[in-house]
């Protein structure tokens, strides 16, 4: 099979074509645990097929390292972009994508004839409780501060689902913060019927916070699109920050924008490492 090594701010992904690649539907758990095991296999924080869509340009599903299908990846959307473009499966500018979380846009920023980054339309954020989706009482309330218990040590949650189900958790020094004990007991919490990804979050300024993310089915990774757009949005409720906020990641910056529509958008990088072939 062949693929391509890509990433967004470290946020890396085995990305194949599927319109050439004809793999098994009810392997691609499977397959994707294989490929993304960084001793075992190519090692990547998810698998993305591109594949035919009947309401969009191209269709995206990704694959946790753990073989569980996510609705959404914001900076794995942005590779799919780069991917789709530079080999001419589509060169729609904007670009649309179809997701578990609905249809995405894509404006592409073309330098040299390469994708350099792009500007995605990531929807509407969801409040609602039962949305997230939530346990507890008061479905139809949004979640801002609400008190968690994990490890012995109480925290207040903000919730918020940008397609997929997120918990945002304000810290003072998010360097220091024992972000990969909390981040698991609160990704598998009995309050997340679906788990949840986690955001550890400093806010540095009205228009810049730092995170640390603990992705659903990944755990600590360089960067995340969905979770630097819901840590904005969680931010803002909380009156912390501005709408418009650059977002600090390991991996590099985010900037995320929530406008007046009520649309979140996402602006970033997307690069291609290598490319290669691999035995199923």
């Amino acid at each position: 099979m062949d693929f391509a090594k890509m990433h967004g701010l470290g946020n890396d992904f085995v990305v194949v074509d599927g319109f050439r690649e004809k793999l098994v539907v009810e392997h691609l758990s499977d397959i994707a645990l294989k490929l993304c095991d960084r001793h075992f296999g190519i090692g990547a924080d998810g698998l993305i097929l591109v594949l035919s869509s009947r309401v969009s340009n191209v269709r995206m599903r990704m694959f946790n390292p753990d073989g569980s299908e996510a609705e959404m990846c914001g900076n794995g959307i942005r590779c799919v972009g780069k991917f789709v473009y530079e080999r001419g499966i589509c060169r729609d500018n904007p670009l649309s994508v179809e997701t578990l979380a609905g249809t995405k846009t894509l404006k592409l920023n073309i330098e040299g004839g390469l994708v350099a980054s792009a500007r995605v339309d990531m929807g509407r954020p969801i409040l609602q409780r039962s949305e997230i989706p939530m346990i507890g009482q008061g479905h139809m309330e949004r979640v801002i501060g609400e008190p968690i218990k994990v490890g012995g040590k109480r925290f207040e949650a903000t919730c918020v689902s940008m397609g997929n189900p997120h918990c945002a958790i304000f810290v003072d020094d998010v360097d220091n913060f024992p972000a990969e004990k909390i981040g698991p007991l609160i990704e598998n919490h009995r309050l997340f019927p679906r788990r949840t990804n986690v955001e550890f979050i400093q806010v540095l300024n009205p228009k810049e916070i730092r995170v640390r993310v603990w992705e659903r089915g990944a755990g600590i990774t360089l960067a995340s699109g969905t979770c630097g757009s819901a840590s904005v949005v969680a931010a803002a409720l909380n009156n912390l920050t501005s709408k418009r906020v650059t977002v600090h990641l390991p991996g590099g910056d985010l900037f995320i924008e929530w406008l007046g529509d009520d649309r979140v958008m996402m602006t970033g990088p997307a690069v291609e490492v290598f490319t290669g072939k691999i035995e199923l």
